[in-house]
This record gives C-alpha cells, sequence and structure tokens, in this order.
C-alpha cells in the first residue's frame, strides 16, 4: 500500500499516528493472517469489519512495535490486544511447547477485578474455538485477581500458563512469592492506564516491570492522555507509535450529555423521574461507598430490580451484581467508579451520574458505558452548589466540544479561557496540561496542587530525616 493510500484510509477513519516507520492500516482481518477459528468467532459475534482503533492497533502490534492506543470507550480497544495476544502465545507454544511451572508468554494488567475478569472472559471466548479445532495446540489463560483463592491460581501455574490477566496486587503478591515468574514473557498489555496511575498503582507496575528478564513489548491503552501518563509511557516504552482516534480525554459523540441542576435534599426524587426517561438497563454512578448503599435500598423499597456494586463489597457479591445486571435479571446497577473504567455492558440506554466526579476524566469513562458500538445512549448528570467551579467549567467545556446543549447554570459560569488570546493556538495545550482538564490552566489545577502538598512531607522527610524539621539540622 502507498504512502497515500495509508494516509487517505487514516483520514477516513479519523485516526492520528505518531512514530517512526507506521505500519500501514487494515480494511479487514483477513488481512492479518487470523486462523481460520478466529475470523468465524469474529463473524458469529457480528463483528465484521475493524474499527478505527483496529484498523491501525492491529498491524501496529502485530509488527511487534510498542504502542499507545487512544480511543473512547467501547471503540473495540480489547480486541486490540486481545487478538495479537493469542497469535503470541500460539507462536510461542508452536515453535517449543509449554513446561509445568513455566509462563506466561502473555500478560495483561487490569485496574480492577471487574474489568480483569471481563478481559479474561474475552480471551478465553477466542480460545474456545482454536480448541475445539484439530491441529491447534491447547492454549491456557489464568485470572490472577484478588478475591480468588490462590491455590486454584498456583495449581494452573504449575501447570504451566500461556496467558495471565491479572490486577496488580495480586501478581505483586505471586512475584515476590516467587510462585510465578516472568522470565519468558515478552507481551505486556496494561489496559486503562489512565486508571492504573489514578489509582496508585504506578510503583507496582514499575516493580513488575523488574521481574522481565528480555526485551518486551508493550502496549499502554488510555481513553484520557494527561501529562502524568505521557511521562509514564515515555519510560516504559521503547520508540511507541501512538494511535489516537478521537482526541485525549474527549467524550463519545454518540452519547447524548445532559445536565441538571437538582439540589442536594431532591436528588432522590429527581433519580426516579429520570429513570423514566429510558427503558432499562441504566447504570447509576455515585462517588461514595455509603451513597450506594442508600440509594440501592431506596430503589429496593420502590420495587425497582435493582443491584449495587462498590470497593467494600467481597468478590462473590460484586460478581453476583455484575453477572444478574448483565443477564437482565436487574435493570439497575447503582455502583462507584470500580465499574466505570472499561467494562462492558452492550445495550446500556441510559447512564445517570447521581455526583459529577470531582476529575472530568472520571466523567468521560463513566458516560462511556453508554453509546457503545455505534448506538446511541443518554447520560445524565445531576449537579448542584456541592461541586467546585473548576469541575463545572471542565464539564461546559466538555459539552461545548461535543455540541451538546449547554444549561443556563454553566453557561453563567465566569470563563478564564473566554478573555485574552487563545492560549490553546499559541501553547498547543488544550486545557490543562497536567491534569487533561478543559476548564482550566496547569496555574489553579487543584490535582497539581493535591500532587505538590502530597510530595512536599515526603521532600521534608527526605531532606531533613525521619524526625522532620524542628528547626535543627
Amino acid at each position: 500500500m502507498s504512502a497515500k493510500d495509508c494516509d487517505s484510509i487514516r483520514k477516513q477513519w479519523r485516526i492520528l499516528v505518531d512514530g517512526d516507520q507506521v505500519p500501514p492500516p487494515i480494511k479487514r482481518f483477513k488481512d492479518m493472517k487470523f486462523p481460520e477459528p478466529v475470523l468465524k468467532k469474529l463473524k458469529e459475534k457480528g463483528i465484521v469489519r475493524p474499527t478505527p482503533i483496529q484498523v491501525q492497533g492491529l498491524p501496529v502490534i502485530l509488527s511487534g512495535r510498542d504502542m499507545i492506543g487512544i480511543a473512547f470507550t467501547g471503540s473495540g480497544k480489547t480486541l486490540v490486544f486481545v487478538l495479537p495476544l493469542i497469535m503470541n502465545a500460539l507462536h510461542e507454544e508452536m515453535m517449543m511447547p509449554i513446561a509445568p511451572g513455566e509462563g506466561p508468554f502473555c500478560l495483561v494488567i487490569c485496574p480492577s477485578r471487574e474489568l480483569a475478569r471481563q478481559t479474561y472472559d474475552v480471551v478465553q471466548e477466542f480460545l474456545l474455538p482454536l480448541k475445539e479445532q484439530a491441529g491447534y495446540p491447547e492454549i491456557r489463560a489464568l485470572l490472577c485477581i484478588g478475591g480468588i483463592d490462590m491455590r486454584s491460581q498456583l495449581e494452573a501455574v504449575k501447570r504451566g500458563v500461556h496467558i495471565v490477566v491479572a490486577t496488580p496486587g495480586r501478581l505483586k503478591d505471586l512475584l515476590a512469592k516467587k510462585k510465578m515468574n516472568l522470565d519468558n514473557c515478552r507481551y505486556l498489555t496494561l489496559d486503562e492506564a489512565d486508571r492504573l496511575v489514578d489509582l496508585g498503582f504506578e510503583d507496582a507496575i514499575r516493580e513488575v516491570f523488574d521481574h522481565f528478564k528480555a526485551q518486551r513489548q508493550t502496549l499502554l491503552f488510555s481513553a484520557t492522555m494527561p501529562t502524568k501518563i505521557q511521562n509514564f509511557a515515555g519510560t516504559a516504552l521503547v520508540r511507541p507509535v501512538t494511535v489516537n482516534v478521537g482526541r485525549a480525554g474527549a467524550a463519545n459523540l454518540d452519547v447524548i450529555q445532559e445536565v441538571e441542576y437538582v439540589k442536594q435534599e431532591d436528588k432522590y426524587v429527581a433519580l426516579l423521574e429520570c429513570l423514566k426517561k429510558t427503558a432499562p438497563p441504566v447504570l447509576i454512578f455515585c462517588e461514595n461507598k455509603a451513597d450506594v448503599d442508600h440509594i440501592h435500598e431506596y430503589l429496593l423499597i420502590k420495587t425497582v430490580e435493582v443491584a449495587s456494586i462498590h470497593g467494600g463489597m467481597d468478590q462473590e457479591e460484586r460478581d453476583n451484581a455484575i453477572s444478574s445486571f448483565k443477564a437482565g435479571r436487574k435493570h439497575v446497577l447503582v455502583a462507584t467508579d470500580v465499574v466505570s473504567k472499561g467494562l462492558d455492558f452492550p445495550d446500556i440506554q441510559h447512564v445517570i451520574n447521581y455526583d459529577m466526579p470531582a476529575e472530568i476524566e472520571n466523567y468521560v469513562h463513566r458516560i462511556g458505558r453508554t453509546g457503545r458500538r455505534g448506538k446511541t445512549g443518554i447520560a445524565t448528570t445531576f449537579i448542584n452548589k456541592n461541586q467546585s467551579e473548576t469541575t463545572l467549567l471542565d464539564l461546559k467545556h466538555l459539552l461545548q466540544e461535543a455540541k451538546q446543549r449547554i444549561p443556563p447554570v454553566l453557561a453563567e459560569l465566569d470563563d478564564p479561557l473566554d478573555n485574552g488570546p487563545d492560549i490553546t493556538n499559541l501553547s498547543g495545550v488544550k486545557g490543562c496540561a497536567y491534569c487533561g482538564g478543559l476548564g482550566h490552566r496547569v496555574s489553579n489545577c487543584p490535582k497539581f496542587e493535591q500532587q505538590k502538598s502530597r510530595t512536599m512531607p515526603n521532600f521534608r522527610r527526605d531532606y531533613f530525616g525521619s524526625g522532620g524539621y524542628r528547626g535543627e539540622v
């Protein structure tokens, strides 16, 4: 394919690429020489042509390059790393069959147990047809998360495992206890990398890096791309190709975003009215666990088929809530941000933000649970005086960018970016350079201030000794 043809396809799909010698995009899965059972499974699932992130992401990964993938949620990111991961495992097994206690060859790290389980299920979905068709060796995958008995995970490792899908905590634990090693691991995916760093897993992931014995191919996927992720990618990846489908941090344009001003004491009544907007299934997001429990009880009293999930529940309760909601036995799921990143609920009609999250990235992830696979969805967000002006300005800019209706309460906000020359054009930076927020600059970034206040005590302790500074050195 000529360079002109490559550019034409990228332009058609609005794909932005950055990096040296970027492999040409593909038009069909067949072009990637996937095994027949895999192509058949894709067809069975109704996936007949690649999505924009797959058009460019698959050839980059299959050519062995490190990659940063930026795309809105629901754009088919999981298949971009799962299909090459299976090809890698097949290749390794055919070259030299796995021995007991050996592996993994491929590793996926996810920020939450639910996302790890979902990714594992997708891997198994494509491994099954390979196993059933004669001529292909058995490829074994392992789900490595907390809340599951470690003994069953250790037994799988003893047999030899090709693919591991893990959360950072349990993975770090197994590696530290020398129950598993990454001596032969050559393929690493960090899914929802912005969330991994936000949750404080960066140090744990860097410790995992230390266990690799040889060069690895590293893939980093993120819907938002604040500076801290760019810095992390700069140290973790080698000459990466960046594949960007839609601006990093932008909201999915298939979602109709509605913002309502609701007083704190009126929220329950407004919630019931809001549930009447669309047919189920509906997702309700809250900032804290207590609100999840209270809303769950309130909706049960109102005879709504509702389930709830938050980080304080045990793993069995969390699994039951997700499975009953996905199966349609429960019409409404009330949750904290534990389900906002990456989880795929195919037919969500409506997402309700009971609270506006403090960070605009979380808002983007939450509303990305609807409007997936080309369908249209609705996101309703309650705001009031409890939200900071910075958060509301970020929301206003996001709505403007997505060409959505701006409610009067947001339109009236005094916007510092409306005054003076357009700083975006002068600096090339859209919004805040530190956190990626749209309604402010780094000079008044709340996340940057928080980071400074956390770093300062550590600096004082390191500089002046553990006793702190008390007037003597």
